[in-house]
């Protein structure tokens, strides 16, 4: 069953240009989404979910800032989980009346913020690095280094974080990466972070001694391979058999390939933490049987 733009564009993260929607869809799809209402313009040819509209209105009614994954939208970055209410932030000296529809925070918001009708991008990264969890943190982090944030920058405003939340500033910022294509890899490498012994590089190319082929994540050491297959990519015959063949030459070379659908990643952590353990566990079993052989 063919997705809707609205579904693509969540999948990619709730951002993207109109030629990726397009190339994912087709034009007229996005025609139709774009004078239905369904999406939401950032920019010239970039466009997003429709909270963002909904952030931005109900900013102006509270005469407060869109924030946190709201504003992070706004800034044209990714989220792995959309907002299921806009983030507002309010002065400190603001009263919550008529707050019901939204998340609300209160903080110092400066000028440029309420001329802009948002929170500042290092402000956006250090709130949503404070807030969310770990994997949801570094899918923003990740769009933001994407988008052309400078890693130096980030690592900066994470050294110079205090109060609640400054150590959760620190590891997202320790662990960004602009490699990630986008949050459904990003909160895979999250997962991944939390298991024992494994320790996974993105983007890597496989060299067996030609080329492999490009994986989305892998442990070098323990030849584990990660990849973040999503339908709307890998459902073409082409790319199909592109896909078999990358996956038996990985395996005949002594790679252990495990797949994970968006539906896991995104829905069933706890699932794909506990088979990527059972992997690491696996493959320290066959290590050490080699080494007791030699």
């Amino acid at each position: 069953m063919t997705e809707s733009v609205v579904e693509v564009l969540e999948r990619l993260g709730g951002t993207a240009t109109r030629a990726q929607l397009v190339a994912l869809t087709s034009r007229a799809e996005v025609e139709r989404a774009i004078a239905g209402g369904d999406l939401a313009r950032l920019a010239r040819g970039r466009w997003a979910l429709p909270q963002v509209d909904e952030a931005r209105a109900a900013a102006h009614r509270l005469t407060g800032v869109v924030s946190h994954t709201s504003a992070a939208l706004l800034h044209g970055w990714s989220v792995a989980t959309r907002p299921d209410r806009p983030h507002v932030t309010v002065g400190r000296r603001r009263r919550s009346t008529g707050a019901a529809r939204v998340h609300l925070h209160w903080a110092d918001v400066t000028a440029e913020e309420r001329t802009q009708g948002a929170t500042s991008k290092d402000r956006t990264l250090l709130d949503c690095a404070r807030s969310l969890p770990f994997a949801d943190a570094l899918a923003v982090a990740d769009s933001a280094l994407r988008d052309g944030f400078a890693p130096g920058h980030l690592r900066a405003l994470a050294d110079a974080a205090r109060g609640a939340g400054a150590a959760r500033v620190r590891r997202v910022a320790q662990h960004a990466s602009p490699l990630a294509a986008n949050p459904f890899e990003s909160v895979l490498r999250a997962i991944a972070l939390e298991v024992d012994g494994l320790v996974v590089e993105p983007q890597v190319e496989v060299w067996e001694p030609a080329f492999l082929g490009r994986v989305d994540l892998a442990d070098r050491r323990l030849r584990i391979v990660l990849e973040a297959d999503s339908f709307a990519w890998h459902g073409g015959r082409d790319q199909l058999a592109s896909d078999c063949r990358r996956y038996n030459g990985l395996a005949v070379h002594g790679w252990l390939v495990l797949r994970f659908s968006w539906e896991d990643v995104m829905f069933h952590r706890a699932d794909v933490l506990r088979v990527l353990q059972a992997a690491v566990d696996q493959r320290a079993e066959v290590r050490c049987a080699s080494c007791r052989a030699a």
